[in-house]
């Protein structure tokens, strides 16, 4: 693989998807199971747009660690970074499409992901400084030793662009909301640009007004603060201009992933330089895809997809 465009660092897991829509977990018969964890369908995501992305992340000496390496692969991200846990066992989350807009999660992630065991020798420190854009995790700096690892990558990017936030608010791995927010707000001072919904802007600066959040985040320095309203849209806002950009309908089928499509999509209008209307255009459109079909990773859109859903 030639220079990478962009590393994401984080969650990593094999998601299991009921092949039955609308019942409780308990009355599933059979699933089907598929590549996710945040950082890493964000990765998967920006590749299937034609971006050169890696996961910076771990998994454990197991079967699924394999079928992790093996799937990134094949969707065209390196697994150069995927290091292994020899302890630990590659996390499993099962979905509950009961609803479909919204699933319920049940992660497997006891007693620590393997994701959340980086250290400082796991980084390949010449990536985080030089590629052209990193992206981290709200899950990233919920406990150590990727706390203090995440730290010291962003500490060592020195807040060149592009660097990306993702809020990624996952309450179950918190001990309670002061502690998130205070890691999460201390990203924040690290980073160019940030994405979330309304509860994670709550959460990382203690409002969920999107337009209030925006300008809290903006006040900390960074150039671009994306705040997903749902129905109502996306607001975008810099230091030029805010915009609410409206989203695309469609009918969904499995809401899990959609944020992830917007994430890939946001990536690779980064790196293309787009105005940031364009991107929100473009990244609701990636997400409006992957919530119209079933599963995270293998439900991530092509360029073709999302321009003829733009018309």
């Amino acid at each position: 693989m030639t220079a990478l465009e962009a590393l994401t660092v984080g969650r990593v897991g094999v998601d299991l998807y009921p092949q039955q829509s609308g019942v409780p977990l308990a009355e599933v018969t059979t699933f089907a199971k598929s590549l996710g964890g945040t950082a890493t369908n964000v990765a998967v995501a920006a590749a299937r747009l034609g971006r050169r992305t890696a996961v910076l992340t771990k998994v454990g000496a197991d079967g699924f660690g394999t079928y992790v390496r093996q799937a990134l692969t094949g969707f065209g991200v390196t697994a150069d970074h995927v290091g292994t846990a020899d302890d630990l066992h590659t996390p499993v989350v099962f979905c509950e499409l009961n609803p479909p807009a919204d699933p319920p999660l049940l992660f497997y992630r006891s007693p620590i992901a393997p994701d959340l065991t980086l250290t400082e020798a796991d980084v390949p420190w010449d990536v985080v400084r030089e590629v052209p854009l990193l992206w981290v995790t709200g899950t990233g700096v919920s406990v150590e030793p990727a706390r203090t690892t995440q730290r010291k990558i962003l500490e060592a990017r020195g807040r060149r662009a592009h660097t990306v936030a993702d809020l990624d608010h996952r309450p179950m791995f918190w001990p309670d909301v002061e502690t998130a927010r205070a890691e999460i707000g201390w990203m924040l001072d690290h980073v160019t640009a940030a994405v979330g919904n309304r509860a994670e802007a709550e959460v990382a600066v203690g409002t969920a007004d999107p337009d209030e959040a925006a300008d809290r985040m903006l006040a900390r320095g960074l150039r671009l603060a994306m705040i997903k309203k749902g129905a109502e849209g996306v607001l975008v806002a810099t230091p030029e201009g805010r915009w609410t950009v409206p989203p695309q309908p469609v009918d969904v089928v499995c809401g899990l992933g959609a944020g992830d499509g917007f994430g890939g999509a946001l990536v690779h209008g980064l790196l293309s330089g787009w105005e940031p209307v364009r991107i929100a255009q473009y990244a609701n459109a990636a997400g409006a895809l992957v919530a119209s079909r079933l599963a995270c990773a293998d439900a991530m859109p092509t360029v073709p997809e999302i321009e003829a859903l733009l018309g």
